[in-house]
């Protein structure tokens, strides 16, 4: 396993993280949990979490499974999504996020979380606000980092520019839909991140399993996949991504591995990118996503799907995920 600092801090987290938004939901707690403990056998020490996945049974879990293990990962969650009916049961407030990460501490079976993440940007709390909150929970050692998800790239930057005048500690990380059928945090994000000192850590990285090649039609859904347990990933098949998996698929033939191996590891090529969070719901699965950190992609190679995905870096995101107006 390759591991690599989490932005500027001194952290360091495994080149091929977990996801576990399907814990709970595709993935039963056993299987689960037996797909944690094989990524911590073989290297993966990054485990991402969200207070709402699978209706807070993710985190539930990954409490269960990191029973005299927890020191083996480092451990990331998140809040500010909607999270039930109630007029503060959402956003970045100080109220909401001191309520969540109990919640979540709780869930976890833990006292601290490694990396604490604010799932969206909210335009009803003042940043101070949220960051002045993110500050007390470092310094009450609740949380050892902070990161942010879904932010525009001038909403992180104006996070990081309060911080830095107020002397607060800094987002790490960010979290953004990124991939080869979804390069547009090339234009903005990415140029901000590097020159801050921003982790990237990708999010659908396989297009929600479009670039895995298991997708031929909009309208065929292999058993089991995300476009058949969740109806409205439908809205993210088109033509252009579907065609986009083709090639890449063609590409992945001809260097003599998968297409998921190869559309993960051109993102560990990039140098903004710390972590690839990638879901499983079969260890077989994970197997399968850990053959992509070994792989050495040539420049010729790079160019090819530089080129074969360059029309993504324009147009809307392929996933934003934000607070409702």
């Amino acid at each position: 396993m390759q591991y690599r600092r989490l932005g500027n801090s001194g952290l360091k987290v495994s080149a091929l993280g977990l996801g576990t938004n399907a814990f709970g939901k595709r993935a039963d707690g056993e299987t689960s949990k037996r797909i944690i403990h094989y990524a911590i056998d073989n290297g993966i020490n990054f485990v991402d979490t969200a207070n709402i996945y699978a209706g807070m049974e993710s985190e539930k879990i990954i409490g269960e499974a990191l029973v005299g293990r927890r020191q083996e990962v480092v451990l990331a969650t998140k809040a500010g999504l909607i999270r039930g009916t109630g007029v503060n049961e959402r956003g970045s407030s100080r109220y909401h996020l001191q309520m969540e990460l109990e919640n979540s501490l709780r869930r976890l079976k833990t006292d601290y979380v490694d990396l604490y993440q604010i799932h969206t940007f909210d335009p009803e709390t003042p940043l101070e606000e949220t960051l002045r909150t993110l500050e007390d929970m470092v310094r009450s050692g609740k949380v050892r980092y902070i990161g942010a998800s879904n932010y525009m790239a001038w909403e992180l930057m104006k996070a990081l520019g309060i911080s830095d005048r107020l002397g607060l500690n800094r987002f790490t990380a960010t979290q953004a839909s990124y991939s080869l059928a979804d390069r547009t945090p090339e234009q903005e994000l990415i140029p901000m991140c590097l020159d801050q000192g921003v982790s990237i850590i990708p999010y659908f990285p396989l297009a929600g399993g479009i670039l895995s090649g298991k997708y031929t039609s909009a309208d065929l859904a292999p058993k089991g996949s995300r476009a058949q347990t969740d109806p409205n990933f439908t809205r993210f098949i088109n033509e252009g991504n579907l065609a986009l998996g083709v090639h890449i698929g063609e590409l992945a033939a001809q260097t003599g591995v998968s297409p998921t191996a190869l559309s993960l590891s051109w993102l560990m090529h990039q140098p903004v990118v710390s972590s690839v969070i990638v879901g499983a719901t079969r260890v077989e699965q994970l197997q399968e996503n850990m053959e992509s950190v070994d792989l050495k992609l040539s420049v010729g190679l790079l160019t090819e799907l530089d080129s074969a995905s360059q029309s993504t870096r324009h147009g809307e995101p392929f996933a934003i995920y934000r607070l409702p107006k």
